[in-house]
């Protein structure tokens, strides 16, 4: 199913080092829900990361090498993953569905998938969401987390990202 909001949000294809990638993460402080961290092998980009009680670490983040916003997404659980390898995705905000493309990534042996964008709007309008899902190429639902505490927890983001200069 192509989004209707497919010409709006431009879902690009992260070939560069995933964001998920970094392991020296940057404490920068907390909000609400949400870790707020800088990773400094993305430009010192910005990000939240929460954990969920299905075993996913989810980050919302900023790279600044490359003006892109991402969302990744890890679970012990997604072991067939192929890092490097792009994926058909889709996912939902709060019912409003989006087509989009997901590069497999690990962290500490966990597979990941994530998520590149470069239209802020989108990276804000996820601020103003209740959930989110995630779907494979099947359309079969993989995990949905609740966005409690996004909004301050991207407002953090950018704060923290006008301190990085």
């Amino acid at each position: 199913m192509i989004s209707k909001v497919a010409s709006i949000v431009t879902i690009s294809l992260a070939l560069s080092a995933a964001p998920a990638l970094a392991q020296d993460l940057i404490e920068w402080g907390t909000s609400d829900y949400w870790a707020v961290l800088i990773d400094p092998t993305l430009g010192n980009g910005c990000l939240i990361q929460g954990e969920y009680p299905d075993g996913s670490l989810v980050r919302i983040g900023l790279d600044r090498r490359d003006d892109t916003g991402y969302v990744t997404v890890f679970n012990s659980d997604w072991g067939d993953l192929v890092e490097g390898e792009i994926y058909p995705v889709g996912f939902s905000l709060d019912g409003e569905y989006f087509d989009g493309e997901a590069k497999g990534i690990y962290l500490n042996g966990v597979p990941g998938a994530d998520v590149v964008f470069d239209n802020v709007d989108f990276f804000m309008s996820i601020a103003t969401r209740q959930s989110m899902t995630l779907y494979n190429s099947d359309q079969a639902e993989v995990t949905t987390f609740d966005l409690t505490g996004t909004a301050a927890g991207l407002e953090a983001v950018l704060k923290c990202q006008d301190e990085q200069g």
